[in-house]
């Protein structure tokens, strides 16, 4: 059972009184448009105001899953401080077919482990035919994974492996020896990918991959190659790279939007708040950390 209600306004009322699922449109005449019920993206931004979290991680999923068009392996992070809403995005991410789910424990709350267990194996049983990943990182989440809580999740047949985001490059070998060569671990912190590789990771998950792709395959190419001396070298140039994007007054990934914009030509917008935007100072910032990333990517014939 659910309602279908317009307007924003009426959608907000009614999840002020009932706790039903809502199907929200926007009824607006245009003139060159024959389409009547939330006919452009303003009416779809509109919605996404009342909910906007949610129904913006659904949105982007549905767009990042239709851009991969299974060339890309695509991982959905799908925690939420509560356990229906994490099992809800799970269930969406399943129907879209992504390759595997991830989550982080709960956050603000320190639960035992055998809470954050049950968290965990919930929100896989919302998505019971997707594998699951187990984000580990202890300086954010406030918890930690323990080898006990990890030899507990590996019970769960559709848990593949963790992305391990904790500072002691040493836990990634832990859990690789713990769990053999049938689990996959993934490095976490940028800084440290060669170190990672290094140890036993088999892959990576990172932040500034995604305004720096080449200089990342060729530090994978440089490490399964053995060339660790050409390999430290890249990582301290990729190390530097990613201290200038930290230094601005905007967050860091508003600082990558902008580069992108200046490399590559494309218009990502801005970061939402409460991430700090970028102010006139970060000009700078940005125009320097494009040009080390040029640099470094001719200097490395990426």
């Amino acid at each position: 059972m659910g309602i279908r209600a317009n307007t924003r306004e009426d959608i907000r009322e009614i999840r002020s009184q009932v706790d039903l699922p809502v199907i929200g449109i926007v009824k607006r005449d245009y003139e060159d448009s024959s389409i009547y019920i939330t006919p452009t993206i303003k009416e779809v931004e509109e919605l996404m105001e009342v909910t906007p979290e949610k129904a913006r991680r659904v949105i982007d999923l549905e767009n990042v899953v239709k851009a991969a068009e299974s060339k890309l392996t695509v991982i959905n992070h799908v925690a939420c401080n509560n356990t229906k809403d994490s099992m809800e995005l799970a269930r969406h991410a399943e129907s879209l077919g992504v390759d595997a789910i991830a989550a982080i424990p709960p956050i603000y709350f320190r639960l035992p482990e055998h809470a954050i267990a049950k968290y965990w194996n919930e929100i896989s049983s919302a998505a019971p035919n997707t594998d699951f990943v187990i984000y580990n990182i202890p300086q954010l989440a406030g918890v930690a994974l323990t080898m006990g809580l990890f030899a507990e999740m590996r019970r769960n047949p559709r848990v593949i492996g963790v992305k391990n985001s904790s500072m002691p490059v040493q836990d990634i070998q832990m859990f690789k020896q713990a769990a053999g060569e049938d689990y996959i671990i993934f490095n976490g912190p940028d800084e440290q990918f060669i170190s990672g590789f290094a140890i036993g990771a088999e892959g990576g998950i990172g932040g500034t991959y995604g305004v720096i792709p080449e200089l990342f395959l060729k530090l994978e190419a440089l490490v399964k190659a053995n060339e660790m001396e050409k390999a430290r070298k890249l990582q301290y140039t990729v190390n530097e790279i990613i201290y200038k994007m930290c230094s601005g007054h905007g967050n860091m990934y508003g600082i990558i939007k902008a580069i992108l914009k200046l490399n590559e030509g494309l218009e990502l917008g801005g970061v939402r708040v409460p991430l700090a935007s970028l102010i006139e100072s970060d000009e700078t910032v940005v125009r320097e950390a494009a040009q080390m990333i040029l640099d470094a990517k001719a200097e490395y014939g990426c």
